[in-house]
């Protein structure tokens, strides 16, 4: 019999895991290795944190009539389009890092307040959706940031070949430089199979 369990805690504790990873792909590196984009969109390491910390501040803050009390220039008028993705030269990686922390601690006091069927509204939604419960934002805030995890896990293997799921856990098995050669090797090969150029 599975243990029963409190389905706010639950959603709670898989929201800070993903918050918990997206910072852990921040450690070790430079000031330069964080901002620098490393994909042809532009996608970097401390944008990624940047975005989630402000998209989650909206969430659990706007939605609920709970105001993060800190000005986010991402909601103004006149807001770059893509400025919650990168840092400026004046944000810092201890900056940011904090500004999340920040975040979590209002978050986390909006989920522990409100029960799971508390309304809010999503006013940057369409109208006919943007009626909202605290279950539907938390679900989508996990999906969120573990999307943005996942983006986060690419970056920081192609900056340094760091990979996995938690510092003391890669969640993948594989523990050798040779073994992930070979087996690149191999699907490259298969792939390769099915080229047509």
């Amino acid at each position: 019999m599975p243990v029963p369990s409190d389905p706010k805690a639950d959603l709670q504790r898989y929201l800070q895991r993903g918050r918990e990873v997206l910072l852990w792909k921040l450690d070790g590196l430079s000031e330069y290795d964080l901002r620098r984009p490393v994909v042809p969109t532009g996608t970097n390491l401390l944008g990624l944190v940047k975005h989630v910390a402000t998209m989650e501040a909206g969430y659990f803050g706007v939605v609920f009539g709970r105001e993060f009390p800190e000005h986010l220039p991402t909601f103004d008028d006149d807001a770059d389009p893509q400025g919650d993705l990168y840092a400026t030269a004046e944000e810092t990686k201890d900056g940011i890092v904090a500004f999340y922390r920040r975040v979590w601690a209002h978050s986390d006091a909006t989920i522990s307040g409100l029960a799971l069927d508390a309304l809010g509204a999503v006013p940057w939604w369409p109208e006919e959706r943007r009626d909202v419960t605290l279950h539907l934002v938390l679900v989508h805030m996990i999906a969120e940031t573990d999307r943005h995890a996942g983006h986060a896990d690419i970056l920081r293997e192609l900056i340094d070949g760091g990979v996995g799921h938690r510092a003391d856990n890669d969640n993948l098995g594989v523990e050798d430089a040779a073994t992930w050669a070979a087996y690149h090797r191999r699907l490259q090969a298969l792939a390769e199979e099915f080229r047509s150029d």
